[in-house]
């Protein structure tokens, strides 16, 4: 680890020597030292889940602490999978807007409300992201450091949307800016970007020339990470190389980025990047019919992005498990866990992976009744009408085929939503059905044990307890019998 600088604040006031802290902090989370900027901050901030202590310090630096103290909490339980880690440093940073709003610094006002939408992305909900952050990008509108940062956080937001070209519009309108930016971090984030987009542009818009200036990009990028010694944010890009090489199906090669990134990401103990590599590899895997390993992996990086709340990540890991499930032949726990996906994107208004997911079921899955295979293709249709690119038009007129052998009398707008959404025939009722099968077939295999039938099923006791309980009482019968402790005699 990034060894931290030593704060000689002997001859500074309490002020002052706060001021300072923040500052050295968050150049720290900067360079990926994570424990370092915790450390610099524990004698006002003991950690993530802690107020910090403002008491004695003037209102404004007190701002700074809590807005300080919320960024690293949203970064750092991010990397530690620390449940409600993002809204916990909502309200933090809430709490520094609120005295930057009565002193009328808009700019701190907007660096504040920049972040509060990255915990919002980091949470998946894009739309409140993208809200906060041309909220804020109003308020800047001079060229500096907290323009160019919420830029990018708005271009990842655009790009986890699939809203490439209007991300592209996004940095090529401020390349002026970013080519003024000192800051290595900043610089290294606007190259990954740029390598972002025209990597999935090179595909949408049948544009190889793209992959190669997309390479091009990922090494000014690795390069702007190590000049800023952030080997997390490195062993991102590199992780991106592999991902390219593996769509130009130069498989061996990215395995050996993938690897790479890996060791990064384990020597520096940042599992969501960590499980960002497993879903990665899970799809090169799958590329090479290697399903087993694909599955397994897969699954790894579900569990990991369950435990970190970042809840679109683990819907798209999700699809690649469920694709690799369904080619495995398991019909049953591909659908349990394609509907898992399409869930959790849709409850936090994903709709593109939501709609992903569903397009994959109906590829995937081809035990669908005709009514079904209808309304599934609607629903697909409808959530990837905003998603651009041709490979997702081929894709969705390549399942139209199947669609159109299965009509017999075609269905409107709303009868396909109550088939897909509310009747005992829709999707969600098939659905549970698949994943009563699952759940039978686990606790099959545990004799009857719950505790352990949710282990194999990667969710909690009282969860799979609520499901058989609510969903599937036939199921009661297959469960050990719930064993109640008895009531000590009050002496």
């Amino acid at each position: 680890m990034i060894a931290s600088p030593r704060l000689n604040a002997s001859t500074l006031s309490a002020n002052d020597e706060a001021l300072r802290r923040c500052r050295t902090a968050l150049d720290l989370k900067d360079r990926g030292d994570y424990t370092g900027a915790q450390q610099t901050m524990h004698p006002l901030w003991k950690g993530v889940g802690e107020r910090p202590k403002t008491t004695g310090l003037a209102p404004v630096v007190g701002a700074e602490v809590l807005l300080c103290a919320g960024i690293l909490t949203s970064w750092i339980g991010s990397k530690n999978q620390v449940r409600d880690a993002q809204e916990l440093a909502k309200n933090l940073i809430t709490q520094s807007i609120v005295y930057f709003e009565s002193s009328r610094d808009l700019t701190k006002v907007a660096v504040a409300q920049s972040e509060i939408a990255y915990c919002y992305y980091r949470e998946g909900t894009l739309n409140e992201a993208r809200s906060w952050l041309r909220d804020a990008l109003n308020k800047l509108s001079f060229e500096g450091a907290a323009r160019a940062r919420a830029l990018l956080k708005l271009t990842t937001v655009e790009c986890s949307a699939a809203r490439f070209r209007e991300a592209l519009e996004l940095l090529n309108d401020n390349e002026a800016l970013f080519r003024k930016i000192t800051n290595h971090t900043i610089k290294g984030g606007y190259h990954t970007e740029l390598a972002i987009i025209l990597r999935n542009l090179a595909t949408i818009e049948n544009r190889p020339e793209y992959f190669r200036r997309a390479i091009d990009e990922y090494r000014k990028a690795e390069c702007q990470f190590r000049l800023a010694h952030n080997p997390i944010f490195r062993a991102d890009v590199i992780n991106n190389v592999g991902f390219l090489l593996f769509k130009l199906s130069r498989y061996k090669e990215a395995h050996k980025k993938l690897d790479e990134a890996r060791r990064l990401t384990v020597r520096f103990k940042d599992r969501t990047h960590t499980a960002q590599i497993d879903e990665s590899r899970a799809q090169v895997l799958i590329a090479e019919d290697r399903l087993v390993e694909a599955e397994r992996t897969a699954r790894r990086a579900v569990s990991a992005l369950r435990k970190s709340g970042h809840f679109c990540m683990m819907a798209e890991a999700l699809i690649t498990q469920g694709v690799a499930l369904a080619r495995l032949g398991r019909t049953a726990h591909a659908h349990f866990i394609f509907r898992q996906a399409i869930d959790e994107a849709h409850q936090v208004n994903a709709l593109n992976i939501a709609g992903l997911a569903v397009l994959t079921l109906i590829e995937e899955i081809r035990e669908l009744s005709p009514e079904m295979l209808q309304a599934a293709y609607r629903q697909a249709r409808e959530w990837l009408a905003n998603s651009q690119g041709p490979d997702l038009k081929i894709r969705l007129a390549d399942v139209a085929g199947r669609v159109v052998e299965s009509i017999q009398t075609e269905l409107d707008t709303q009868k396909a939503t109550e088939i897909l959404l509310d009747e005992p025939r829709g999707l969600r009722a098939q659905l549970e059905k698949h994943e009563g099968v699952v759940i039978k077939r686990a606790l099959a295999q545990v004799n009857g044990r719950v505790t352990h039938a949710a282990s194999l099923l990667e969710i909690n006791y009282q969860s799979l307890t609520y499901i058989i309980e609510r969903r599937h009482p036939d199921l009661l019968k297959a469960r050990t019998p719930i064993r109640r402790r008895p009531r000590q005699n009050k002496k």
